[in-house]
């Protein structure tokens, strides 16, 4: 199991937490999604190490930005 933290802007409710947990839990090999909406961090578990253009392409087809 993988875990990679990165840090999304624009998040600042329960709704944009769904959004952004919902696009990256569709992507091939995430096991689990944690949003800290404090931080600003997303925790992603997975099967092996993720690309980060997938991970940037989900985050912003939720409507935010990956920092």
């Amino acid at each position: 199991m993988t875990i990679q933290t990165y840090r999304v802007s624009g998040m600042t409710c329960g709704h944009c937490a769904s959004a952004v947990n919902k696009e990256l839990t569709a992507l091939d090999g995430v096991a689990d999604v944690a949003v800290n909406l404090e931080t600003g961090e997303v925790r992603v578990a997975s099967t092996g190490p993720l690309d980060d253009g997938q991970v940037r392409d989900a985050i912003a087809e939720a409507g935010f930005e990956l920092v």
